[in-house]
């Protein structure tokens, strides 16, 4: 494939989803929606319909995507750029900022974006591999986030250990991806009926999480212009998407597989880091600033990533 074709070819996923974004962050602008519409609309998301997307995905996959050692090497690449982060920041990043900037450097919005970018390169085939790195990312984001917010912790609250815990394994997409590894090893049938009705609810996944994103973004982080700011979102899409990506790639992985995991690596930094940071009481204005900006050069980073590899014939 030449360079054009590869290019085009990427522009073609990530455009689509760029356009939803803006569209939601627009629409939120003009107040066709408004903050009760994009709670409502990531609750359905988050409960429903994007479990029901993951089941389908999941419970479909082919027993070639059902690769225990990609998941291990996803996670230890997580904790991995975790541990960079943070060394990073115990070195250049004030201290009052490191726990936003940590959190924002290694999260990635994975659970929308990585699924809608798999989706749009790979078909069914990224959809089931995205669908099984949600379930790793999730306890692991959420694990190595509050360690390192918890350390910094400015709000004098104490850790919930078990709370975390069961809120992570009431998760709906660490359920749904069980309830599809039950659903396929005890070989139920699935009624057309049903199998009809949950693709059409799955099918609201990625368009109504898009446009959520897109109505949550806020820019008012972006006034503190500082190195922390700069640094975290260099980390996240550019520096680590790069050491991770050519990792995998002397391991061995190509295809799909490699797409996929890129993917991942640069997604921009999650919506829900914000939550995280002003629950435990780290820079929300930072953490702000971080997902605004990342998602924004996410959009040509993962571009030009996938562009890359598409025409690498990697």
């Amino acid at each position: 494939m030449n360079l054009f074709a590869s290019l085009a070819q990427a522009l073609n996923v990530t455009i689509p989803i760029c356009a939803l974004i803006l569209l939601g962050a627009l629409l939120k602008h003009k107040q066709w929606i408004n903050d009760d519409f994009i709670q409502r609309g990531t609750t359905l998301v988050f409960r429903a319909s994007m479990p029901t997307l993951i089941f389908f995905a999941v419970l479909n996959a082919s027993v070639a995507h059902l690769n225990p050692r990609l998941l291990i090497f996803f996670a230890v690449a997580t904790v991995a750029s975790f541990l960079f982060s943070w060394m990073w920041a115990r070195f250049r990043i004030p201290i009052q900022d490191r726990g936003a900037f940590v959190q924002g450097a290694f999260r990635g919005n994975g659970s929308i974006l990585g699924i809608a970018f798999s989706s749009g390169m790979y078909g069914a085939t990224g959809v089931s591999l995205a669908a099984l790195l949600v379930a790793v990312l999730i306890p692991v984001y959420n694990i190595l986030s509050v360690i390192v917010l918890a350390v910094y912790q400015q709000n004098g609250q104490g850790i919930n250990v078990l709370k975390i815990l069961t809120g992570i394994v009431k998760n709906p997409l660490i359920l749904s991806v069980i309830a599809a590894v039950i659903w396929r090893t005890l070989h139920i049938p699935m009624p057309e009926w049903l199998a009809r009705t949950g693709h059409d609810l799955a099918s609201l996944t990625l368009p109504l999480a898009l446009l959520c994103i897109g109505g949550a973004l806020s820019f008012k982080g972006l006034k503190e212009t500082s190195r922390s700011l700069f640094e975290a979102v260099a980390l996240k899409t550019l520096l680590l998407p790069i050491l991770l990506t050519l990792t995998a790639l002397l391991v061995g992985y190509r295809g799909a597989e490699l797409g996929t995991l890129f993917i991942y690596f640069a997604s921009p930094t999650a919506t829900s880091a914000f939550v995280m940071a002003v629950a435990m009481g780290a820079n929300r204005e930072l953490t702000a600033g971080i997902i605004a900006l990342s998602t924004l050069i996410a959009m040509v980073t993962v571009s030009i990533g996938l562009c890359l590899i598409q025409y690498s014939s990697f």
